[in-house]
Formats: structure tokens, sequence, C-alpha cells
């Protein structure tokens, strides 16, 4: 009877939860709990939003790139991305938002590298000349960003091509104002040599894309599908 009694007494100290009621725990129901509590943890940890957005728009960037705006489809972007495709729309809402995004996020990539080559304190033609390698090796290290900024933001009209038309402009400005320095520099910054800078930063800029095509040859040049397709974005794809 005693052993009896021992054991019915071991039986209602393990650890358990009765009908809502707390009972003693015991020394390993605790280690289960704690060790419960890290998995949970663990398990509940994810992937911060801003990273998470960033894979998305690697995945937009290469895709569009290659398949072109409208036969790039959401579902694909999505599985290129590893996630699922409610949470890209949940992201960025639509897919001519995540070209948008895209295109922004790109245009910005260039402009920062095209002023981070450029050496301070440096020469006006070293500026010049930094700003040109800053361009072309961008532009040679990421020819999908660059398929998205030079053939499809272009051949599919507003909104996509007004951001490009922006990121260009920043461009020329900056090589104008470099452009204008070396004239100073050699002593012929006349009004007619200043009046011609701006032209002279437009050919130099659109010398640079084409050579940055010609570079790209069958990535930034052919783009997807549909390069040349006309204004017409229409997102059949989503």
């Amino acid at each position: 009877m005693a052993c009896t009694r021992r054991r019915r007494r071991s039986v209602r100290s393990r650890p358990c939860l009765r009908a809502g009621r707390r009972t003693y725990a015991g020394p390993r129901a605790g280690e289960r709990g704690r060790r419960a509590v890290q998995l949970g943890a663990v398990k509940s940890k994810r992937v911060p939003r801003a990273v998470r957005e960033q894979q998305m728009l690697d995945a937009a960037v290469r895709i569009f790139a290659r398949r072109g705006y409208r036969a790039a489809s959401m579902d694909e972007i999505a599985e290129s991305a590893g996630v699922s495709k409610p949470l890209v729309y949940l992201y960025l809402h639509s897919k001519e938002e995540l070209f948008t995004a895209c295109i922004r996020r790109e245009a910005q990539s260039l402009v920062t590298a095209i002023r981070s080559a450029v050496e301070l304190g440096a020469t006006a033609d070293r500026q010049l000349w930094g700003g040109l390698y800053g361009f072309f090796s961008h532009t040679a290290a990421h020819p999908d960003g660059w398929a998205v900024l030079h053939v499809q933001a272009r051949t599919h009209g507003e909104p996509f091509a007004r951001e490009v038309a922006a990121m260009r402009a920043e461009i020329v400005e900056l090589v104008t104002r470099q452009i204008e320095s070396a004239a100073r520099e050699a002593g012929c910054a006349s009004e007619s040599a200043v009046w011609g800078t701006t032209a002279l930063a437009q050919a130099l800029v659109g010398a640079a894309e084409s050579l940055a095509d010609w570079a790209g040859s069958g990535t930034a040049a052919g783009g997807g599908p549909e390069a040349g397709a006309g204004p017409a974005a229409g997102s059949a794809a989503g």
C-alpha cells in the first residue's frame, strides 16, 4: 500500500496543466518550457521588410531585363525572389509600381556610382574622366539594371520614361558643370563657349549611353523580346 501511495504522489507531482489549473511543474517541465520558448523565438524571426523588398527588386530587375516589361509575370518574379505573389503585391502594390521602384533604384545607383568616381579637388578634366569611368564600370557590372533603364523604361512611355529622363538630366547637369570648369581652367570660358557646354554634355552622355549598349551587346541592347515595342505599358502578365 505504501508503494502504491508513493507512486500516485509521484504521478500527481509531474508537470501538467489540468482543467486550466496549474499544478507542480518540477524542474523538467521548466526546461521543456524554456526550450519551447527558444524554439518559438527562432521560428518567429522574420526577414526585415527592407531586406525582403530589396530581394524582390533584385528579382524583378533580372526578370524585367531578360523578358521585358510586358512578358515578365508577377508569378515568376515572386518565385525568383523566393516569396509568395501576394507578398509582392502587399509590398509593391502592382506591376507598374514594382517596375517604377526598379527604375528609381537603378537610376539612383548609377548616379551615385558616377558621383563617387569623381575625385574631389582634382582638375576638371580628371573629374570628367572619373565620372565616365564610374558610368562604364557600373553599367558593365549591372547589365540588367542598365537594360531596365535604357531599354525597357524608355520603350514603355510614361511614367517610366519620365523617371529615366530625370536621371539623365541629373547626369547631364553634372557633366555640364565639369565641362564649364574645364573651360575656365583652360582660359576659354567665353560666353559662346559656356553657351555650348550643355549641348556638349548632352552629346557626351548620349555617346556614353550608346557605348554602354554596345559593350553590353546581347544583354543591355537585347533587353527582352519586346524592346522597341512602343509606349503601351500594359500589365497583361501580372
